[in-house]
């Protein structure tokens, strides 16, 4: 598909500085929630998975042609770089999923806590900061085995480089790229998800009792925006969990049936491996979209930080205009 680098280099562009403003917005003051600090961590993590997508999409389906071997594009150097980005991109994500799943059950547990003040407040953002170290090395250690998988081979005793043969579906496949994969679709795909869709189903049932809560109040003659507020956060949250689900609770079966059946992974998995690529970088990239549209605090956090940026620059225009005035009117009496 000769267009998918350029497709991936557009959602990179706009997916990486909307995630730098995510990042800005969420790390002020007033916004510093364990909700937040989760999404904050995903949208580093996905910043960090553009980055490194961005080369990646640039040598090897701009520059050279998918499917096109050569001296240049198949150096050892690039095909190196090739293996750290297809290790990275695979840490980010179950990283990303992870956090995903902590984002439901913390969600969860504060509509159903009574818990209130500052304390509280306090002792949650510690224990969500706790859970995203936890699921960082816990990550990393799961993909052990991923980065013991990928080796490079001489193409035909030549100096250009490929990757080996992970040889699925047959009786030659090695152990650990057997384990791999069978943790990888397990642990980093499937079970994460099942567990996303439990408690987005349980957090998708708060939300209607809530709302029809409400409804029986406005029935009365009672107003609150306080639970429509809260149920717009639960919605906005559900929206980031389905995007998950649909990114990579179908990768995880596709791993799997690779596994099992001989000839999946070349004639199914590789062939739509572009068109899985390019789900997960606009899942990474689309969350500045789902927050400005649903989330009423972050649109005016944004719109605060921004007449700020606007006043300062502002200002520093007339602070240059006022010295650059000051010093032609000394230099014309002088």
């Amino acid at each position: 598909m000769g267009v998918h680098g350029y497709l991936s280099l557009f959602v990179c562009f706009f997916g990486i500085p909307t995630n730098v403003i995510n990042i800005t917005v969420l790390t002020r003051k007033h916004m510093q929630t364990p909700i937040n600090f989760i999404l904050t961590s995903m949208a580093v993590f996905d910043i960090l998975t553009m980055c490194s997508y961005v080369p990646f999409a640039l040598h090897f389906y701009c520059q050279f042609p998918s499917g096109y071997i050569s001296e240049e594009k198949n150096s050892y150097g690039w095909m190196m770089f090739l293996i750290f980005h297809v290790n990275f991109s695979a840490t980010a994500h179950t990283i990303s999923i992870w956090l995903g799943v902590s984002m439901a059950i913390f969600r969860y547990r504060h509509i159903h806590s009574p818990a209130k003040g500052s304390l509280t407040r306090m002792r949650r953002l510690i224990r969500a900061r706790l859970v995203v170290f936890v699921i960082i090395i816990a990550s990393v250690i799961l993909m052990i085995p991923n980065y013991m998988s990928n080796k490079l081979v001489k193409y035909q005793n030549t100096t250009m480089f490929i990757l080996r043969d992970l040889e699925l579906g047959t009786p030659h496949v090695r152990a650990v790229v057997m384990m791999n994969l069978m943790l990888y679709s397990s642990l980093a795909k499937i079970f994460p998800c099942i567990l996303m869709i439990i408690y987005g189903s349980m957090l998708l049932k708060t939300v209607n009792r809530r709302l029809l809560a409400v409804s029986r109040k406005v029935k009365r003659g009672v107003f609150s925006n306080k639970p429509r507020d809260t149920s717009k956060t639960t919605i906005m949250l559900l929206t980031v969990i389905v995007l998950f689900l649909l990114t990579e609770f179908p990768q995880g079966i596709l791993i799997i049936l690779s596994v099992v059946l001989k000839g999946f992974f070349d004639n199914v998995y590789i062939p739509l491996g572009d068109a899985m690529d390019i789900l997960a970088l606009i899942n990474n990239a689309v969350n500045f979209i789902l927050y400005c549209s649903m989330s009423g605090e972050f649109r005016r956090t944004l719109k605060k930080l921004f007449c700020t940026f606007r006043r300062r620059k502002s200002k520093n225009v007339i602070i240059d205009f006022q010295r650059e005035r000051t010093q032609s009117t000394w230099l014309s009496l002088k």
